[in-house]
């Protein structure tokens, strides 16, 4: 007998015994849908909040100086803090650094209680002032609303150009950034022309990203600098997993920078923007070992109640079986018959539960406004379950039928 005879005449038993097969399908479908649904809805969720994570400038870093104290090699007998990044650092580190497609920006804050005046309208004094380079929007994932960017020529020639964040266009333009392009503004005193208004940012440890104006960056040098201004550098790379190599090359030009010796320390460092992200994914992982053991608490049940299910059938047919045996039929014949009815009751049930899953997933996907993908691996996993399953659940009712007696079961009634 070979596997397709023994396949035909599991869907018989099942048809036989619809009702109790299908209660066991059933529940074999609920864990399947659990481990395959939620799995896949996490994974759609995470793919959800990395790109949301991108835009925000999670594939970023920053350079900053050392922050805590540095004990020189002179056996520890004085200390100094790191110097700031100065202007001219900054820029040099801008024209040396190249890796793939990153980009390089240079920011400076300027001011955080200027107001912002506009005819007769006029801002609170807390508004903040930064000037910035022609890639900040990029690198610090500001979106545009109306306008434009700076360009590389009003960045170098201090021009009094503004970009306005959404609070501004909230205060003086009436909500409507479209109406602020062009106009005339005036930081504290100084008058500056309206190129581009912000989209809503919200807040950030560091206060509202939306009430902050930003001016070229040379022009904030002009009327904010002075000798010892730090100056903050940032690096966004295109893809996450070149931000390790990405670091290590900018370690190595600042230090050219900064000119430390062979022997000297690193008197800077480097901040990555996607720690949330990566407690996210660690979040994620722990949840999807829950997921997993809740789905194989729920298959417990399902192998459970398929056993009991197979146990039955067995002593139904046990005349069946004699007869198969006085027919020719070895105790491996009657093992494999056995295994595969349980088998494929399994698989049917993981292939509703799969179905249901995949559904559960893009219905999440859908609620998030994620990326939808079909879970090859979890379906993988969910049809390797069925199978384990359905072996452990069937292995006890298939070697019970295998060792029955021929001539007790031909006279079983």
């Amino acid at each position: 007998m070979n596997y397709l005879e023994n396949i035909i005449l599991a869907l018989g038993s099942i048809k036989a015994n619809l009702l109790r097969s299908l209660l066991t399908l059933l529940i074999i479908a609920v864990g399947i849908t659990c481990l395959v649904g939620i799995l896949t809805a996490i994974d759609s969720i995470l793919f959800s909040m990395s790109d949301n994570f991108n835009r925000l400038g999670a594939n970023s870093f920053n350079i900053r100086p050392l922050s805590e104290s540095l004990r020189s090699n002179d056996r520890g007998r004085t200390q100094k803090m790191a110097d700031p990044i100065n202007f001219d650092q900054a820029m040099e580190f801008k024209e040396q650094y190249s890796y793939g497609a990153s980009k390089v920006s240079v920011e400076s804050f300027c001011a955080s209680n200027a107001s912002v005046k506009y005819n007769e309208k006029k801002t609170n004094p807390t508004v903040r002032v930064i000037g910035v380079d022609e890639n900040y929007m990029n690198t610090s994932a500001f979106e545009l609303a109306a306008g434009r960017n700076f360009t590389y020529s009003e960045v170098l020639s201090t021009a009094n150009k503004v970009i306005i964040g959404s609070d501004i266009v909230k205060t003086l333009f009436q909500e409507k950034p479209e109406k602020s392009i062009g106009k005339d503004i005036y930081i504290n005193s100084n008058r500056y022309k309206i190129v581009g208004a912000l989209k809503s940012k919200g807040s950030s440890s560091g206060g509202s990203n939306d009430r902050r104006v930003f001016i070229p960056l040379y022009n904030s040098k002009v009327l904010y600098g002075y000798s010892d201004k730090a100056y903050n550098v940032t690096v966004a790379v295109s893809q996450p997993n070149e931000m390790d190599d990405a670091i290590n090359h900018s370690i190595g030009i600042m230090r050219n920078v900064r000119k430390l010796g062979i022997s000297e320390k690193n008197d800077f460092e480097v901040r990555k923007s996607d720690g949330i992200l990566n407690q996210l994914k660690e979040m994620t992982s722990t949840l999807r070992w829950s997921t997993v053991v809740i789905a194989m608490l729920t298959l417990l049940g399902a192998s459970i109640g398929l056993m009991n299910i197979m146990l039955v059938s067995v002593t139904e047919r046990t005349k069946e079986i004699g007869i198969r045996k006085a027919l020719g039929a070895t105790r491996k014949n009657v093992l494999i018959q056995f295994l595969i009815e349980a088998i494929v009751i399994c698989l049917m049930g993981g292939i509703v539960g799969i179905i249901l899953g995949i559904l559960m997933g893009f219905g999440v996907s859908v609620m998030v406004e994620g990326r939808f993908f079909i879970p090859w691996n979890w379906m993988l996993l969910g049809f390797s379950v069925c199978i384990i399953v359905g072996l452990v659940s069937g292995l006890y009712p298939a070697l019970k039928a295998s060792k029955l007696d021929p001539i007790e079961a031909l006279r079983y009634e």
